[in-house]
């Protein structure tokens, strides 16, 4: 059996070694033979058994095996059930295996040599460490009445019938999309600049036409005899912080963070919901289809009496099917006084002059109305002011009126 470390408890804590003490502690069996042992050592239990059923003193983590593990300890049961017992586990310590992992474990005090042979410790069934099953061991090992000592060292062997083992080559996971943030960031070899508002922004050609088919037929298609070659790009429809973040996640494919506008230190979510609008809606424009969805997802859980209608008006414009439904199912489960409340401000909503917009926004309209009109004045049937107006609330569909 190989070496795998020792865990000492002390006065209820996992004590931690200095650094020299730390390599003899966690051991040398990264790889090893195919068997290990790892001790736990509880000095001054009399002071812990009392603790409360469930309450967990987690042992240094080690490696064996090409995996990483680690003892839990409960001094008195994992479990209401378990109380009065020593509760021990051997936890494979990572939170996803991608094969299980097959083991024979057992426990015993440091003075039962017969049940610490590797021959004894085979003779166990094997047990399957995976994802769904990461624990196992005993949730009652001993009395803790039985335990009339201050001190006591527990062993766990355990044999990996299946050990990982290193492989000759090690595949690195992909960083391009690090290489292409660098690229963004130094500027260098950037062939193309863009003038935004009062600000100026350089790119990669090659980089922009391959995630965009808009940048592609700009910089390399028909539309390129209109597009200034020696000079800027004017981007006017758009705000610096819009097309910045746009342009990372072109070079990223990840989403961007908003930054703080100015010297604020802090944004209010009104404004992290109106720049995920503009940003939605500049993913439509340059046909960036996983932004755009980006965007759907974080505005969907954004929605609110002071956002709904700027937001399913944005949905309708840029053809957002889920945001139009998240959108009308929030509508749905309003009160009827939040209800009137959305009403109220309907007339108040300024729309860009786009027809699909102006519809959704007519419809909504036509919901608000006749919903409001669809609700009486509650009887002692029907519950108080302020019910649920889901059952008055009409069905709609942006489709079915010839919106797209």
């Amino acid at each position: 059996m190989s070496f795998a470390g020792v865990s000492v408890v002390a006065a209820g804590r996992l004590r931690q070694p200095s650094a020299e003490p730390a390599k003899i502690y966690a051991g040398s069996s990264a790889a090893g033979s195919g068997s290990w042992y790892h001790l736990l050592v509880a000095d001054g239990f009399s002071r812990i058994k009392h603790l409360p059923a469930g309450q967990c003193i987690k042992g240094c983590s080690f490696r064996a095996g090409g995996y990483p593990w680690a003892l839990w300890f409960y001094p008195n049961g994992d479990h209401p059930d378990d109380a009065g017992f020593v509760s021990v586990f051997l936890v494979l310590d990572q939170e996803h295996v991608e094969q299980p992992v097959k083991a024979h474990a057992w426990f015993s005090f440091i003075d039962e040599l017969d049940k610490q042979d590797p021959a004894f410790i085979r003779s166990r069934e094997a047990i399957d460490f995976n994802t769904s099953e990461l624990i196992w061991g005993w949730h009652r090992s001993i009395k803790v009445e039985h335990l009339k000592g201050g001190c006591f060292t527990i062993r766990c062997d355990f044999i990996i019938a299946e050990a990982a083992t290193a492989p000759l080559i090690e595949v690195p996971p992909s960083n391009m999309s690090e290489h292409l943030n660098h690229l963004f960031v130094t500027k260098l070899g950037a062939d193309v600049t863009f003038e935004v508002g009062h600000e100026t922004f350089t790119a990669h050609r090659c980089v922009l036409a391959s995630r965009s088919s808009v940048f592609m037929a700009e910089l390399f298609g028909p539309m390129k005899e209109g597009i200034a070659t020696a000079g800027a790009i004017q981007i006017q429809d758009m705000e610096p912080n819009i097309f910045k973040s746009l342009l990372h996640f072109i070079y990223t494919d990840s989403m961007p963070k908003m930054e703080p506008d100015g010297e604020a230190e802090r944004e209010e979510a009104g404004d992290e919901v109106m720049w995920l609008q503009h940003l939605l809606a500049a993913a439509d424009k340059y046909d960036l289809q996983r932004l755009k969805s980006m965007c759907e997802k974080r505005l969907s859980r954004r929605i609110d009496l002071s956002s709904v209608l700027s937001i399913i008006n944005l949905a309708a414009q840029h053809h957002c099917r889920g945001l139009k439904e998240a959108c009308l199912e929030f509508l749905k489960v309003q009160s009827g006084e939040d209800f009137a409340a959305v009403a109220d401000l309907c007339g108040d909503v300024a729309v860009e002059e786009d027809p699909d917009g102006l519809g959704a926004l007519q419809l909504l309209e036509n919901l608000i109305s006749s919903t409001l009109t669809s609700i009486r004045k509650p009887t002692d049937d029907q519950g108080r002011k302020g019910e649920n107006v889901h059952a008055v609330m009409p069905s709609i569909d942006f489709e079915s009126k010839g919106n797209k």
